[in-house]
């Protein structure tokens, strides 16, 4: 069973310092290459299915928040105000009410919808100190958000587009859904008062899961305070749940900031607000990965993919070689010389990474590189071009699969 926060440490990814403050973790730059690797992924599939990327600052005016709603229904996990001359600001504990904000800030047609706005932004929530774990609770959060604006009628297409998305990342990063979960309210002051809201939020939402195929529980409690969701479920070795991605259709923001398209009659219409996330927080996501995958993260995320191993000082040189053509191509690469240790040494030290490449006399001699894969195996001696080549391949093609023979 493995403990992210262990392996963490272990593998120099992230750390904690008692001064920086509790549930404040920084990336070292093996974890910072995860980081940066995960979130051009998000970024890049977000792209292709026609999402466009916004910066919004992780402070707001308490005046956003109470228009939002989060000042009354969440201020027990917002920080306190700070003072700024005549104005109090506040660190914000979601994104939702700055992308509202750069959705009103211009007029809309009917044409532009659905208007698909991501951001992979920061926000700040005021967690108790006895709840902290490594990057699982944390204060500082880097979230994996979006916000689709649309009409009524393409609301549940989009929902049903985000769980498609999220399926696809889940395949690529080797983790598995748990299970589904429609959150829905609960008992106490915590959610808006709005019950004919609620109803059309879960039919639809219903009507997304069911319409995909997808087993769900309902549970009571769980809701945002604006609105249903489709929570998806993960667990951890020790069988602890927790929500990773989540799907919403909003009807409360867009009424809060009085947002609006005109229509094909040129009136005025009220849109749709579906929030969404792929992987939840990068910190969450990254923690999940190092458990399920034992710090042995699939290709195409590992901190480093290929280390190359001469056997001897005098196959150096074409060790360096081939690390520097493999930078070229884009690939993580590092040498282990014989000043590391023994041979197998080395081989055990780089356990953890992809491919290895041994160089002996006869490969250097002949431009060949003899290579062992993660899970033991050995292929064939071949060309180092070649092996390149085909390393290059499955990260392009992401997933968890090591090696295509052909």
């Amino acid at each position: 069973m493995y403990d992210h926060r262990r392996l963490g440490r272990e593998l120099d990814l992230f750390d904690t310092d008692p001064l920086m403050g509790a549930g404040l973790p920084y990336w070292l730059p093996d974890g910072a290459i995860v980081r940066h690797t995960l979130e051009e992924y998000i970024r890049d599939a977000e792209r292709r299915a026609g999402y466009r990327h916004v910066y919004s600052p992780v402070l707001g005016k308490r005046e956003l928040y109470e228009t939002s709603g989060h000042w009354d229904h969440y201020g027990d996990d917002m920080f306190p105000p700070m003072d700024v001359g005549a104005e109090q600001v506040l660190l914000r504990p979601s994104l939702c009410p700055h992308h509202a904000l750069i959705y009103r800030s211009r007029s809309h047609s009917y044409r532009e919808l659905p208007l698909r706005m991501a951001e992979l932004g920061g926000m700040y929530r005021s967690e108790l100190s006895g709840v902290l774990g490594g990057l699982t609770r944390v204060r500082s959060i880097t979230l994996n958000d979006a916000h689709i604006f649309c009409t009524l009628e393409q609301a549940v297409e989009e929902a049903r587009a985000a769980l498609e998305l999220i399926g696809r990342a889940y395949a690529d990063l080797g983790i598995r859904a748990a299970r589904y979960r429609l959150s829905l309210p609960g008992e106490g002051g915590k959610y808006v008062a709005d019950p004919e809201l609620w109803r059309r939020a879960t039919a639809l939402l219903r009507e997304v899961l069911d319409g995909s195929g997808i087993p769900y529980e309902a549970a009571e409690g769980e809701a945002a305070f604006y609105g249903p969701k489709i929570d998806v479920q993960i667990t951890d070795p020790a069988g602890r749940e927790a929500t990773l991605s989540t799907v919403q259709i909003d009807f409360h923001q867009p009424e809060r900031f009085d947002l609006h398209y005109i229509g094909p009659d040129g009136a005025k219409h009220r849109p749709v607000m579906v929030h969404r996330s792929i992987i939840g927080s990068v910190e969450r996501a990254v923690a999940h990965l190092l458990e399920e995958h034992g710090g042995a993260f699939p290709p195409w995320l590992a901190p480093v993919q290929l280390a190359v191993l001469p056997v001897a000082e005098e196959q150096c040189d074409a060790a360096h070689d081939l690390a520097g053509r493999a930078r070229e191509l884009g690939l993580r690469a590092e040498v282990a010389g014989p000043e590391q240790g023994t041979l197998a040494a080395r081989v055990r030290a780089a356990r953890l990474v992809p491919y290895q490449a041994v160089i002996g006399g006869r490969e250097a001699a002949a431009g060949l590189v003899a290579p062992r894969l993660r899970d033991g195996r050995r292929p064939d001696v071949l060309p180092g071009t070649e092996m390149l080549r085909r390393i290059g391949d499955r990260v392009a093609a992401r997933g968890t699969a090591l090696w295509d023979p052909s």
